[in-house]
């Protein structure tokens, strides 16, 4: 059975920082391409940073300079520093998990960690 569980979300205030971590099973961790997505109350969904199975990694424009991915395939982890948080990141951070190669077809969610920024 293939699990997402994200932990880490809380409330913290402009400025602050947190880290939230997703812990993968049930899938081959390291064909996989992950993400971090965040949906905001009455807004799509959309990423926030991504790292493929090489390492290489990706962030969105509105996290440049705050947010870092990093993964550790002997761990089936993937992280997301965020650093410098605003109240507009305030959102629901989803992990996923999208497979590449043999597992190409294959495309995970997480159920979600609340992330709150307010003072």
């Amino acid at each position: 059975q293939v699990q997402l569980v994200e932990s880490g979300g809380g409330l913290v205030q402009p400025g602050g920082s947190l880290r939230l971590s997703c812990a993968a099973s049930g899938i081959a961790f390291r064909f996989y391409d992950m993400g971090w997505y965040r949906q905001a109350p009455g807004k799509q969904r959309e990423l926030a940073a991504s790292i493929v199975t090489d390492g290489s990694t990706n962030n969105a424009d509105f996290v440049k300079g705050r947010f870092t991915i990093s993964r550790d395939n002997a761990k089936n982890m993937v992280y997301l520093q965020m650093n410098i948080l605003k109240p507009e990141d305030t959102a629901v951070y989803f992990c996923n998990a999208r497979g590449t190669r043999l597992f190409s077809h294959n495309d995970y969610w997480g159920q979600g960690t609340q992330v709150t920024v307010s003072s």
